[in-house]
């Protein structure tokens, strides 16, 4: 609404530099599947020949590390899709999406893997612990050569959970390498699936996370980066502002984050420089980077006045 009793205040230029990764990274987003996808298929292949249910454990979580940053990937380039009349905001929610699935994929890989392992528990096979050392050093490699493509993006979420990604991919193929050599030297074949699951239950504990992050996404809540009780102090700490109804903040993608509400404001429109600095401050303080405040006069003429009112 323009005029008198409303007004748009945006800051767009803070948010898009938070926004995406530069476009360099797409190199690195593409040398990182390649890499990971050949080594999901030397590491399957050798899982099967040394009968080790570790490494095709680490095989499968490697095959989500793939299909995490090609669909990382895709979405970093579907977000800069410029916005249309029906998808005003362009394709950005496309990035919250991708983690989603990312996420679910995960735990069900986890979950066919741990029965298999659980299986080998309790009838423990002969395994191949110099082929399984071998194979995950391999791997210890590949992720520590992909997390350094994105160790310099570390001002991007997306690049930076790319990067932390790949980082503990190889503390996990390090695991794996110990569990073959203790095999070779005890022969505890109990050991090759007790690995496994805890390789699974230490994915399980950093999907969770981010499952709990894209399922709030996709709902519409307020990032957990964010508190909503101090913006909500902020704006009513404002010169002029008596009051404030029909707050709502909400990520626009994984690294986008904006923000509605009405400013009850009894004196008046405040103009329009109170409203870009009020758009600057969000931005800056809380990472708000499209932002917009509705002034209001008379708070009792809101029909969006109450807070159970949405």
């Amino acid at each position: 609404m323009n005029g008198p009793e409303g007004a748009h205040a945006h800051n767009h230029g803070e948010a898009h530099r938070h926004a995406h990764a530069p476009a360099s990274f797409g190199r690195a987003f593409a040398i990182g599947v390649a890499l990971n996808l050949g080594f999901v298929i030397v590491e399957a292949i050798f899982g099967i020949l040394s009968n080790s249910v570790a490494l095709l454990a680490d095989a499968g979580h490697n095959v989500g590390d793939v299909l995490a940053l090609a669909v990382a990937w895709l979405a970093s380039e579907l977000v800069k899709r410029a916005p249309t009349a029906r998808f005003s905001y362009g394709l950005r929610g496309s990035s919250i999406l991708a983690a989603l699935f990312n996420a679910v994929f995960l735990l069900v890989i986890v979950g066919a893997i741990s029965w298999e392992a659980i299986r080998r528990l309790l009838a423990p096979q002969p395994v191949a612990g110099e082929t399984v050392m071998i194979v995950a050093a391999v791997g210890i490699a590949v992720n520590a050569v992909t997390a350094w493509m994105f160790a310099g993006g570390k001002g991007d979420i997306n690049v930076r959970g790319a990067f932390v990604h790949m980082a503990s991919d190889a503390l996990v193929s390090a695991g794996v390498v110990v569990a073959g050599f203790v095999i070779m030297l005890t022969g505890w074949l109990w050991l090759d699936p007790a690995v496994s699951l805890a390789i699974n239950a230490a994915i399980v504990w950093a999907t969770w996370g981010l499952l709990r992050d894209s399922l709030g996404m996709a709902m519409a809540a307020a990032p957990s980066t964010i508190d909503p009780a101090a913006v909500r102090a902020f704006l009513a700490g404002q010169p002029g502002v008596d009051g404030v109804h029909d707050l709502h903040i909400w990520a626009m993608s994984t690294t986008e984050v904006a923000l509605t509400c009405h400013l009850v404001m009894p004196g008046g429109h405040p103009g329009d420089g109170f409203l870009h600095r009020l758009a600057h401050d969000l931005a800056d303080q809380y990472r708000i980077g499209h932002s917009t405040a509705q002034i209001e006069i008379d708070p009792a003429a809101c029909a969006l006045a109450a807070d159970e009112v949405v």
